[in-house]
């Protein structure tokens, strides 16, 4: 059982998904999934104004590699590299049920988020 949640914008959902994913599809813990390179894509108008998108846009950490970013422009996608350590703010807390234990998962970006218990 847990929960997690970002601010973001239209990003926090794209954000959310990637690391949902890697925990349940790619065996990750929860602080490495969190960690893992990000992106998001910009080829949905934004909800905000003034409503602008990118067809075929796609912001992208530089962490995800050379070789990904290169094959993703090579398809034709117009990709913005954002730096290392730049998109997503994701944060999770849950409860392993076989043990009980309590575990939380902060991200380390913008030094926004923060995991701790008692």
């Amino acid at each position: 059982l847990f929960a997690m949640g970002s601010p973001g914008g239209d990003q926090q959902d794209q954000w959310q998904v990637l690391a949902l994913l890697r925990m349940l599809v790619g065996g990750y813990a929860p602080q490495e999934a969190i960690d893992a390179p990000a992106l998001h894509t910009t080829a949905m108008p934004e909800s905000f104004w003034p409503r602008t998108w990118t067809p075929a846009g796609a912001v992208v950490e530089d962490r995800l590699g050379s070789a990904l970013i290169e094959g993703l422009e090579r398809r034709g996608h117009a990709v913005t590299r954002a730096g290392d350590w730049s998109l997503g703010r994701v944060s999770a807390v849950g409860r392993d049920r076989e043990s009980g234990l309590l575990w939380a998962a902060a991200n380390p970006r913008g030094m926004q988020g923060y995991a701790a218990g008692r």
